[in-house]
């Protein structure tokens, strides 16, 4: 399908689809510093525990709330190796799915989508499933993340330790 025929719905969806892939395969193979420009540095990363509505996540007890110093600092110990968690550092395949873009004004897009994270950790396999929210604004015909909420299914139950970012 040429340009001509998309929408520009179904183009700012294929733009974000691809973005979405593209920082999932960064994960993968740990590529973590071209993770980190995708980042604006006013974004959040985080993981919250249990349903917390979005606006109350900066005053609740979370998994994981990090700005632009504490995503540094974490991926600083995963390169070096620094982390019980990270040596050795975990083998991760992630599926990005379920894409929705939910609102998008200007340069700004909010989108939810599903993800499936397969943890391949001392010859055993875990899954992880989330529900992530990404805010992206665009800069420079590209998009960088303000805003990262990964919502894991059962948050609030037992966790083991994550080697690496979702």
């Amino acid at each position: 399908m040429n340009d001509m025929s998309r929408t520009p719905g179904s183009m700012l969806l294929s733009d974000v689809a691809e973005f979405l892939w593209h920082e999932a395969d960064l994960l993968d193979r740990k590529d973590y510093d071209a993770w980190l420009s995708l980042w604006t540095g006013k974004g959040h990363y985080i993981l919250p525990i249990g349903d917390t509505p979005d606006a109350e996540l900066a005053d609740a007890l979370n998994l994981c709330y990090d700005n632009d110093k504490m995503r540094r600092d974490r991926i600083a110990r995963f390169q070096a190796g620094f982390s019980i968690s990270s040596a050795p550092p975990a083998e991760t395949i992630r599926t990005v799915s379920r894409i929705v873009i939910e609102a998008a004004e200007g340069d700004r897009v909010t989108i939810r989508s599903a993800e499936h994270l397969i943890e391949d950790k001392f010859g055993r396999q875990r899954v992880w499933a989330a529900n992530v929210t990404h805010r992206l604004i665009r800069v420079d015909g590209s998009f960088r993340i303000e805003d990262k909420i990964v919502r894991l299914l059962n948050s609030d139950g037992m966790l083991n330790s994550f080697s690496y970012l979702f």
